[in-house]
């Protein structure tokens, strides 16, 4: 532990010379207690490279050997660590200061002991975080001047957070400092703070181990709150998922009956459509890469769009009428474009990088939001509402409508079916090839992508009701919510196990599912 650290960032003093030769011997020594020793010399004699030395020394960038010692900088620079000055040359014989858990200690609350006093908040709050992880007893004098002098409420809570961390485990603070350093920690309320209350001393007093009780409950309870919050978090973000590899189904199955088993394959084409623009942007026009994915979602609706098209011209309009010849000639596509893939590009995983805009996340108490799976839930909300305009408001989903309604009917009305088949596995393919952008970013882009998602496709669609736009919303949400809630009690497989035996329950009730159309089926 430090001694005297209550010379730390309150009273500098001036340094000692003595002091500070010392520390340099001993960083040179290679021995993890003269290591220890050096770093508390550094400190107690207010050495002005105490600071970085210490951070050099973190970073595994502190060099020492044959009398000199030096910081080896992030740009390759060599500075003398006595005074900072830059040298010419790293000199012989040195090595990088070894490292053990117990130095690490030391070094974490050295930082966190030299930055309390920091004139950044910021800085003064992750030095407190610092120490809270250390609870170095050697620093709570330290602590106490900060809190007394601290003007910023974040920074002052996070100091007395730090100040509790030290008081919980100090077997001769006063009883009261000590209960009350456990009401911080309950309002704290996260992991680490439940991981200190739990280290309390076995023989505390009765009283600490009733405080000590009540809050590991409440924070208990809390967690389990803020993890469910999480996990309808990852529901809809899942949802969101399903929504987009499943809702270009839910229009192709609605308007023309077809169960389509290369419609993984069309979410795989406009992954692999993204992962080309970005290759093509990185070679020759990098400054453009934060905005690859909004001139992929063109191309990739274009590229499978295009394919889907080729296929029921090609193949699916010879045979509707015919189901099974149809499940059959369409997982006959898939392999033939899975294997076409793998021909092009081979059978590992494509990287396909993330624009800064959808890069990192934000925190909200224990729930983390990642920025991709937000703008991916955008991204499908968008998708949706497009699709509800084009069926709504343009004459071709107005005929959409008709062909899926009664068939036989829009035909002797004039509605050129053929012409409505073929723009709608069109349309469905594009949609797919959407979804495929939104996949690429958390998910391998490999020729297997759609295959993860086809059944669960299926199961949305026939869930929600065959050819139902929101009854696919409410299903892809559904389900993804009902999976994410499911995991952290049965594991992935056995949930979504029971999801599956609920929807073969339920359509045994209601054979057309959540939303079944209406309309006067000629055919039924």
């Amino acid at each position: 532990m430090i001694a005297l650290a209550t010379l730390l960032a309150l009273q500098p003093g001036v340094a000692s010379a003595q002091g500070a030769d010392e520390a340099f011997t001993r960083l040179g020594a290679d021995s993890f207690s003269d290591t220890n020793r050096a770093i508390e010399l550094l400190i107690v004699n207010a050495h002005p490279q105490a600071a970085a030395i210490i951070e050099a020394l973190a970073a595994g960038r502190l060099l020492a050997g044959a009398g000199a010692v030096v910081i080896k900088t992030t740009d390759g620079k060599i500075l003398d660590a006595r005074t900072g000055s830059a040298l010419a040359a790293e000199p012989a014989g040195l090595a990088p200061v070894r490292l053990n858990n117990g130095v690490r200690r030391t070094i974490q609350g050295a930082l966190g002991g030299l930055g309390l006093l920091n004139p950044d908040p910021a800085k003064r709050i992750s030095a407190a975080e610092a120490v809270f992880k250390s609870r170095d007893v050697a620093l709570l004098p330290v602590l106490e001047g900060a809190i007394a002098k601290e003007t910023d409420a974040k920074a002052k809570a996070a100091l007395r957070q730090a100040q509790a961390a030290i008081l919980v485990a100090k077997s001769d603070a006063p009883p009261f400092d000590r209960i009350a350093a456990i009401d911080v920690l309950r309002e704290r309320g996260d992991q680490d703070a439940l991981a200190t209350l739990r280290s309390l001393p076995a023989d505390s007093s009765p009283a600490l181990k009733e405080a000590q009780g009540r809050a590991v409950s409440a924070i208990e309870g809390k967690l389990a709150l803020w993890r469910a919050g999480q996990n309808l978090w990852y529901g809809l973000s899942l949802g969101s998922v399903l929504l987009l590899a499943a809702i270009g189904l839910a229009i192709t199955f609605g308007v023309m009956g077809v169960i389509n088993m290369a419609h993984g394959e069309m979410v795989m084409l406009g992954a692999y459509t993204t992962f080309i623009v970005q290759e093509v942007i990185r070679t020759r026009f990098p400054g453009l890469f934060d905005y690859s994915l909004l001139i992929a979602v063109p191309l990739a609706f274009m590229v499978a769009g295009l394919v889907g098209i080729a296929i029921e011209r090609g193949v699916i309009r010879f045979l509707y009428g015919r189901p099974l010849e149809t499940l059959l000639a369409t997982w006959g596509i898939s392999l033939i474009l899975q294997q076409a893939v793998r021909t092009a590009f081979g059978p590992t995983n494509r990287e396909v990088g993330a624009p800064n805009f959808m890069s990192g996340a934000v925190e909200i108490g224990q729930l983390a939001i990642t920025w991709n799976r937000l703008w991916i839930i955008v991204f499908a909300g968008l998708v949706f509402a497009a699709l509800l305009a084009i069926l709504k408001l343009t004459p071709i989903g107005l005929q959409m409508r008709a062909v899926t309604q009664n068939r036989r009917m829009a035909s002797a009305m004039g509605i050129r079916t053929g012409r409505v088949d073929a723009l709608t596995f069109g349309l469905g393919s594009g949609v797919a090839g959407l979804a495929g952008v939104a996949l690429s970013q958390i998910d391998n882009v490999s020729p297997n992508l759609g295959q993860s998602y086809i059944i669960d496709s299926f199961m949305v669609v026939v869930f929600g009701g065959v050819g139902n736009l929101w009854g696919t919303l409410i299903s892809a949400m559904t389900l993804g919510v009902a999976n994410k809630l499911l995991e952290p009690y049965a594991g992935a497989v056995l949930g979504k196990i029971a999801l599956l035996v609920f929807i073969i329950l339920f359509i045994q009730k209601r054979p057309r599912g959540l939303f079944a159309l209406k309309g006067r089926a000629v055919e039924a």
